[in-house]
């Protein structure tokens, strides 16, 4: 342990995008030391990131569920934040050391940065990045994200038409994530924009059920929420 953790009671621990065996050694030394693990779930459904971590869980250790709405209105959710906070807070009130769970990187797309700026108030909050789906797609399929002066950019799917093929434009590579239901969405910009044939698709890296496919095979076909596409415009490796 550094000598400057002593004092952090509340850790968000990023245990990477689905492969148990990518989470770093600091978050699995955090994990198995805590006192509380606390882990987001959707309403009436069970927690990926919970079963991605399961092998790594200690036996004894309380477990705390943030219930989190699949709405997408804010207010829900920003209460679900509140009221997770507050029972954080007075775990480690009472002494206990907090791991709050994350899948991928805390600080990338993560719910946990909301938990983040509610308990840093009052607390010194550790957070331990971990493998982000970025690097785990890249990874699986074989396609680097940048090389020299690239400039990467990473689209959300959920933007329109326009703003899609503004920011495509003005990147060396991309990564366009979220894919799901937006999947014709996208694939009509990059038709337009003339790189639908370097784009390359994968849908739950590292995950059981991974899949990586052609824009082609996915003509008749949806994508689900954890899909990502890789744009390399050229390459010189």
């Amino acid at each position: 342990m550094a000598a400057n953790e002593a004092d952090i009671k509340i850790w968000g621990l990023g245990v990477g995008p689905g492969d148990p065996e990518l989470i770093t050694l600091k978050a699995l030394r955090i994990l198995q030391a805590a006192d509380v693990i606390a882990y987001p779930a959707p309403d009436g459904a069970d927690s990926l990131v919970r079963a991605i971590a399961a092998t790594h869980m200690p036996v004894g250790a309380e477990e705390m569920i943030i219930s989190t709405p699949m709405v997408t209105e804010r207010h829900p959710a920003q209460n679900a934040y509140d009221e997770a906070a507050g029972q954080i807070d007075e775990h480690a009130r009472a002494g206990k050391t907090i791991a709050i769970l994350c899948e991928g990187d805390p600080f990338f797309y993560g719910s946990f940065m909301y938990l983040y700026s509610r308990l840093s108030e009052n607390w010194r909050v550790g957070v331990v990045p971990g493998v982000s789906s970025l690097n785990a797609g890249a990874a699986e399929l074989g396609v680097p994200l940048a090389e020299r002066n690239d400039v990467v950019s990473v689209i959300p799917a959920t933007l329109d038409e326009a703003d899609l093929a503004e920011r495509l434009a003005a990147a060396d590579a991309a990564v366009i994530i979220k894919v799901g239901r937006h999947l014709d969405k996208v694939r009509r910009v990059l038709e337009a924009e003339g790189l639908a044939a370097g784009a390359r698709y994968i849908e739950r890296a590292t995950m059981d059920g991974q899949r990586i496919a052609s824009l082609d095979d996915m003509s008749d076909q949806k994508a689900p929420y954890f899909s990502l596409i890789i744009v390399r415009k050229a390459a010189d490796i």
